[in-house]
């Protein structure tokens, strides 16, 4: 991918601000941690594991303005970052995964602290493409050559640090040398598809063709869809998919027509504390987003309107979910609590043994 998600350059955040793409590429620099959140809010970037790798990207910035009561400060930064978004469970994760680096290393000097914190979120970062690669290569063998897959949203580079989720999946089966096309589903209220998606295939040179999202079961009835793949921004214990708003809609359609439905999950964004869909918060956001396209009005002034930014697909209809670890096929509650107890920790304290130097990203 040949655009940065996000970065950590010269003491700062600097994000590729996705509101604007496709038609500009404007890249933002956060020299402040508040910054930072907002920027989450307001979705200049999106996608769960970028988001949590901007969590924690946020924290280690904040942590320059911890003073002498480092605890209660600590705790109040990570309040902060929790507010943005509650549906990604991967904000959560890397909020608690910074918390234990806190927890473990608060008595040292600040400078070694600030120091630590940073490392850890550059490992995040580090990690989260690893992760997608691995992903992406269990995920390709689940696609034939000369396969059409459907995807909504945009579960690509984008929504990562780097590679992506569901168009990882994508890149891995090209570069394993499958001839592979993408429909890419505009994701109406937000467009993720239509800017985003199909930027980034553009960007790659992967085929894609974009369609509204009410084309999808159109398309399935007369056999141009292979499979669908969609990313996730909670996965439930038992299975049930949180996903953005649509993508139920899809699932839907590919059971109706025998049409496998995958969803690419990194094992941060699967919740075993959550055990069913319905137990997952979903965010809604302002009415302007649905009422409006970018700047222009297109429905009556005053009309009421709901704008629910995730759907959950319940277990039954998803045909697996693709981790960096496996796959994992029904029943979904079995086999993914297998994979997710049964894999290798972790590292977790390499970034504290030698706090210097700091590293800096550079595009």
């Amino acid at each position: 991918m040949p655009v940065q998600t996000i970065e950590w350059r010269n003491g700062s955040v600097v994000m590729i601000d996705q509101r604007l793409l496709p038609t500009r590429e404007v890249y933002r620099v956060y020299r402040d941690h508040r910054e930072v959140a907002q920027a989450i809010k307001d979705m200049v970037i999106r996608g769960a594991p970028a988001i949590g790798v901007a969590a924690a990207m946020g924290i280690a910035l904040g942590a320059r303005s911890l003073k002498s009561d480092r605890a209660r400060d600590f705790d109040r930064l990570c309040r902060l970052f929790a507010a943005t978004r509650p549906t990604a469970v991967n904000l959560f994760w890397a909020i608690e995964r910074m918390k234990k680096v806190f927890a473990r290393n608060q008595q040292r000097s600040l400078d070694t602290l600030r120091t630590i914190l940073e490392r850890e979120a550059l490992a995040m970062h580090d990690e989260d493409v690893a992760v997608n690669r691995a992903l992406g290569r269990h995920g390709a063998e689940l696609l034939e050559d000369g396969a059409t897959v459907l995807t909504h949203c945009n579960a690509g580079a984008l929504a990562t640090a780097g590679y992506g989720t569901a168009l990882g999946v994508v890149r891995a089966a090209i570069e394993g040398g499958k001839r592979i096309q993408v429909v890419a589903c505009e994701t109406r209220p937000f467009l993720q598809g239509a800017r985003l998606t199909a930027w980034e295939c553009k960007k790659d040179r992967i085929p894609v063709t974009l369609i509204t999202d009410n084309m999808a079961g159109h398309f399935m009835q007369r056999g141009k869809i292979s499979c669908v793949i969609v990313g996730t921004d909670r996965t439930a214990a038992n299975g049930d998919v949180a996903n953005k708003i649509g993508t139920y809609t899809h699932a839907v359609l590919a059971h109706r027509h025998a049409i496998p439905f995958y969803v690419a999950a990194p094992t941060s964004s699967i919740d075993l504390a959550c055990p069913r869909g319905d137990k997952i918060p979903i965010e809604e956001r302002g009415p302007r987003e649905v009422t409006h396209v970018f700047d222009r009005q297109i429905a009556p002034s005053g009309v009421r309107v709901a704008n629910p930014a995730f759907d959950v697909t319940p277990s039954e209809l998803v045909t697996a979910i693709i981790t960096e670890r496996g796959v994992a096929r029904q029943p979904l509650g079995r086999t993914l609590a297998r994979l997710m107890t049964g894999a290798p920790r972790r590292r977790e304290r390499a970034a504290e043994r030698k706090p210097e130097p700091r590293r800096e990203r550079r595009r």
